[in-house]
C-alpha cells in the first residue's frame, strides 16, 4: 500500500505557491508530492475490475501537475479544489478516449439486413445479447449463416484476415498492423482485404 505525504498547512501551501510562480522547481515538486493523497482519493471513484489503480493514479498525477502549473491564487480558490477538478478531468478524458477507440472498431460496419429490414452488423451477430427466445433463434441462425459464408465465400487470405481481425473460428483478435507484420504486407493492404471480405459477407446477408 502506497504511503503519501500529508497535505500542507495553509501557510506552507501559500509559501510554496508563491515560490512555484517564481519558477522554484523544489516548491513545485513539494506541492505535487503533498497532494498525491488527493490523486488517490479522486482515482478511487473510477476504480473497476478492468481498470488498474496504478494506471488511474498515473493519469491523475498528470492532472495534478497541470493544476500546480496553472493555479492562480488570485482567483480565491483553494489549490485542492482546483486540483481535484483537473485530476478528474484528466481521468475522464482518458476514459472517454478509450471508449471512443472501442467504438471505432469496424465491427459496426453493416453487412446486411435482418428479416424485418433492420441494418445488421457483425457486432449484432457476434455480441448482441438475445432479448427473447425468438431473437435468440434468429441470432443462432445468423451465426450459422456467417460461419458458412466465411469458408464458402472468402478466399484463404480473406478468411485469415477477417478471422484474426474479429477473433472468429478460434483465432485471437488482432489489429491490422499485427496481421500485416505476420503476412509480410502493408497495413493498408490488410485494410483493403478486410473491406473486400466484409463486402462479400454483406452481399451474402442481403435478402
Amino acid at each position: 500500500m502506497k504511503t503519501f505525504k500529508m497535505p500542507l498547512l495553509a501557510e506552507q501551501e501559500k509559501e510554496y505557491l508563491a515560490r512555484c510562480q517564481m519558477g522554484d522547481v523544489e516548491a513545485r515538486n513539494a506541492l505535487i508530492e503533498h497532494n498525491l493523497r488527493l490523486v488517490a482519493h479522486v482515482a478511487k471513484k473510477y476504480q473497476s475490475p478492468d481498470q488498474e489503480t496504478d494506471e488511474l493514479i498515473s493519469i491523475g498525477i498528470i492532472g495534478l501537475i497541470k493544476a500546480v502549473m496553472t493555479f492562480d491564487p488570485e482567483k480565491n480558490s483553494r489549490l485542492a479544489t482546483y486540483a481535484a477538478r483537473c485530476i478528474e478531468n484528466e481521468l475522464l478524458m482518458m476514459l472517454r478516449t478509450r471508449k471512443k477507440r472501442m467504438r471505432e472498431v469496424s465491427m459496426y460496419e453493416k453487412i446486411g439486413t435482418d428479416q424485418e429490414g433492420r441494418e445488421l452488423r457483425l457486432m449484432d451477430v457476434l455480441e448482441s445479447p438475445p432479448l427473447d427466445i425468438l431473437e435468440d433463434m434468429e441470432r443462432e441462425q445468423n451465426l450459422r449463416h456467417l460461419s458458412d459464408c466465411l469458408e464458402r465465400v472468402l478466399s484463404g487470405r480473406e478468411l485469415q484476415v477477417i478471422c484474426e481481425r474479429y477473433g472468429l473460428l478460434g483465432y485471437k483478435e488482432r489489429t491490422q498492423r499485427e496481421i500485416a507484420k505476420e503476412l509480410g504486407i502493408s497495413r493498408s493492404y490488410v485494410s483493403r482485404i478486410e473491406k473486400r471480405a466484409v463486402e462479400r459477407l454483406r452481399e451474402e446477408f442481403q435478402p
